[in-house]
C-alpha cells in the first residue's frame, strides 16, 4: 500500500470510526485502503493541502476507479471516501465538503445463490459420511486381515532391528490417519453450524468454546461491529461440534508449538498445525465440500443464503430471520423472500398443468 502526506490524517479519521462507529477490523482496513488510494492519486496530480480537492476531482478519481472495480466496491469507496471528508471539514481540516453531493453507485439487485433443500442435505451427508469413513479406515478396517498361525511365528523370528525400522513409518501413519479424521470431524462440523445457524465465515472462525450452551443448543455470536446476537442450532449441528470437540480438536491441538497452542487455547476451530482457523481455510473447506458431494460449488455466504431461504420456506417468521443472521436492516433479509418466491414459481411452473 502506497503511503502519502495525509496519512496521519487518515489515521484519525479511522481511529474516530473505530471508537465512535464500531466498525469490524475488515471494514477499517479496507476504508484506509480506499482513501491511501485516493489521496495518492491527488498527491500525484500536484495535490499538497485536502483543501485543494474538489467536487470535480473527486468525480475523476471515480471515473479513474470504476474502469478497474465493480460497482459494489467502487459504492464502498466512494462511502469511505464521503465520510473522510465529511469528518476532515467537522474537525476543521478543510473549509468546505467537496464531497458532500458526492453520488454513491447504485447497485443492481441480484438474488443470492442457494442451495436447494435437497442439496443442502446432500451436502451435509456426505461430510458425514467422510468422517464414517475415514474413521474406519483409523482404526484398520483398510488394513489386511491378520496373518495365520505360520505367519505369526515367522513375525516373532523377525530381528529387533527390523522391528525397530517398521515401527516409525506405523507410528507416523497412525498420526496421519488420526489427523485425517480430525479434519474431516472439523470440516462437518463447520458445515453443520453454517447451515443450522446462517452466521457469517469470519462469526464463525471468532468463535470460542465458552462462546456454544450445550444446554440449550444456541452459540453466541460476535458480529458486525462487536454486536452479540444468540442463535440456536439443532441436534445434527450438536452432534458433530460433540464429535469434533471430543475427539478430533484434542489431535489437531497436539500439533501446536506452546506459542500456537496459548492462541488458540479457546478457539472453537483450529487449522491442520494448532492454531485458530482461517477464514480462507474456512472458505476452501465449503467449496471443496460441495465439489465431493456433487452440488452447484457455494461459499460460506452462500451457506448463510441457503439457511435464511430454507427456515422462510419452512414458515419462519422475516424478523426472527433477521436476528438470527444480525442484520441491521430488514431490507437486507426481505432478499431471501425473493429468494423463495422465485422457486415458487419455478416449482409451479414444473408442476402445475396450467403453469
Amino acid at each position: 500500500m502506497s503511503s502519502t502526506q495525509f496519512d496521519g490524517d487518515i489515521d484519525s479519521f479511522v481511529s474516530y470510526l473505530k471508537s465512535n462507529r464500531g466498525l469490524s477490523a475488515n471494514t477499517l482496513k479496507a476504508y484506509r485502503a480506499d482513501l491511501t488510494a485516493c489521496l495518492h492519486l491527488f498527491e500525484l496530480r500536484g495535490v499538497t493541502d485536502l483543501n485543494e480537492i474538489t467536487l470535480d476531482d473527486l468525480r475523476s478519481w471515480m471515473a479513474v476507479e470504476s474502469r478497474d472495480h465493480a460497482r459494489s466496491s467502487m459504492a464502498r469507496k466512494t462511502v469511505a471516501v464521503r465520510g473522510f471528508f465529511a469528518w476532515a471539514y467537522e474537525h476543521g481540516l478543510t473549509t468546505t465538503d467537496p464531497a458532500a453531493t458526492l453520488m454513491t453507485p447504485s447497485i443492481p439487485s441480484t438474488l443470492p445463490a442457494v442451495l436447494t433443500e435437497s442439496q443442502a442435505e446432500q451436502l451435509l451427508d456426505v461430510a458425514e459420511h467422510a468422517v464414517a469413513t475415514n474413521q474406519y479406515k483409523d482404526d484398520g478396517g483398510a488394513a489386511a486381515a491378520p496373518g495365520s498361525g505360520k505367519a505369526a511365528g515367522k513375525t516373532a523370528d523377525k530381528s529387533a532391528d527390523t522391528v525397530n525400522r517398521n515401527e516409525a513409518p506405523a507410528r507416523a501413519d497412525k498420526r496421519d490417519n488420526a489427523r485425517v479424521v480430525a479434519e474431516s470431524q472439523r470440516n462437518a462440523a463447520i458445515l453443520e453450524l453454517l447451515y443450522a445457524t446462517g452466521i457469517r465465515v469470519a462469526e464463525l472462525v471468532s468463535m470460542d468454546i465458552a462462546d456454544i450452551d450445550f444446554s440449550n443448543r444456541t452459540i453466541k455470536v460476535t458480529g458486525k461491529g462487536n454486536k452479540q446476537r444468540v442463535v440456536p442450532f439443532g441436534l445434527p449441528a450438536q452432534r458433530a461440534l460433540e464429535t469434533w470437540l471430543e475427539q478430533g480438536r484434542p489431535v489437531l491441538a497436539r500439533t501446536a508449538t506452546d506459542a500456537v497452542k496459548s492462541r488458540a487455547a479457546n478457539a472453537l476451530f483450529l487449522g491442520a498445525r494448532g492454531g485458530r482457523i482461517d477464514q480462507r481455510i474456512a472458505r476452501d473447506i465449503v467449496h471443496r465440500a460441495a465439489r465431493e458431494a456433487g452440488v452447484p460449488d457455494i461459499s460460506p455466504h452462500a451457506l448463510r443464503h441457503s439457511a435464511a431461504t430454507h427456515m422462510l420456506d419452512g414458515g419462519a417468521d422475516l424478523r426472527e430471520v433477521q436476528e438470527m443472521l444480525g442484520h441491521s436492516s430488514l431490507k437486507t433479509t426481505q432478499r431471501y423472500t425473493h429468494v423463495s418466491i422465485e422457486q415458487l414459481k419455478n416449482r409451479y411452473g414444473q408442476a402445475f398443468p396450467r403453469a
